[in-house]
């Protein structure tokens, strides 16, 4: 056993029995296997859905190259995780509130990988994660393709959510983005799903899922569930512009009815077994060991 993991195990024995008794967050890691599909603006605005279901919710920007939630939101956040991981602030002191009733952690643009993080930033890391448990929902906007960073938070979450488009590239992307977790992560027991973004129609959205899944399932021996789709919509583009996540600039918009029913689906399932921020983090740090 290494000094990280047993390090983690003994802040899990002694931070980890009073909050995740009483409180169960639910994890939900959000990726794609390449960039440009849309994966920021269906994690921002899945938020905010959740948060009209009436969840605490929190959104994470685990994207530790190029975070841009904070762009989404037309938010300039004064501290990031690169703050908290270099011990300059703490995790409440980045939390930000928001005008949409939910609050973010803001990414730390440029700072390469979490795993190379040395003993003393990474105990301190895990323990100013904890701070977070406090809401019903952490969604995670993970970085595109498939680093370290992000096959961690894929396999940590409770349900993990794959974003693709109809294009050819980026169809190929999701698959290749789905074998790589089927073959690094072990013990894989999340919910992998699918999004299938800026479709024409229903039926291209099946189209394009129903390959996914097919082929996920003849290859890789993997279930991957079809959670929806988001119709390309001209209100996510104007919402883009300004700034402003398009559930709120245009909630009565395809897009808009589309993500709250994503989310109204992903409410009915059920919660991995075992799970919680405490939980969340075993895996997490297990997978970056």
């Amino acid at each position: 056993m290494t000094d990280q993991a047993e390090t983690l195990r003994a802040i899990m024995r002694q931070r980890g029995q009073g909050a995740e008794e009483t409180r169960r967050t639910r994890i939900i890691t959000i990726a794609s296997g390449k960039g440009g599909v849309g994966k920021t603006n269906v994690s921002t605005n899945m938020a905010l859905a959740y948060a009209a279901l009436g969840k605490k919710v929190i959104l994470m920007d685990a994207d530790l190259g190029l975070a841009n939630v904070n762009v989404v939101l037309g938010i300039i956040p004064k501290y990031n995780l690169y703050h908290v991981i270099r011990k300059q602030k703490q995790m409440s002191d980045i939390l930000m509130d928001t005008d949409y009733g939910i609050q973010i952690v803001a990414g730390a643009s440029g700072f390469a990988k979490i795993a190379n993080l040395n003993e003393d930033e990474r105990q301190s890391f895990i323990e100013e994660l904890y701070h977070l448990s406090h809401a019903d929902v952490i969604i995670i906007d993970a970085g595109a393709g498939v680093s370290n960073n992000v096959l961690a938070f894929v396999g940590a979450a409770d349900e993990a959510i794959i974003v693709t488009t109809p294009e050819p590239t980026a169809i190929t992307d999701a698959y290749g983005i789905i074998k790589i977790i089927a073959t690094e992560i072990d013990n894989l027991n999340l919910g992998l799903k699918l999004v299938v973004n800026r479709v024409k129609s229903v039926t291209e959205g099946k189209k394009v899922a129903e390959r996914v899944i097919n082929i996920a399932g003849q290859f890789l021996n993997l279930k991957v569930d079809y959670l929806g789709y988001i119709y390309d919509d001209p209100a996510v583009q104007q919402a883009i512009l300004k700034q402003k996540p398009f559930l709120i600039l245009d909630p009565k918009s395809k897009a808009s009815i589309c993500i709250n029913q994503i989310a109204g689906r992903l409410e009915k399932v059920e919660y991995r077994e075992g799970g919680g921020v405490g939980q969340f983090l075993k895996r997490l740090f297990r997978r970056l060991e």
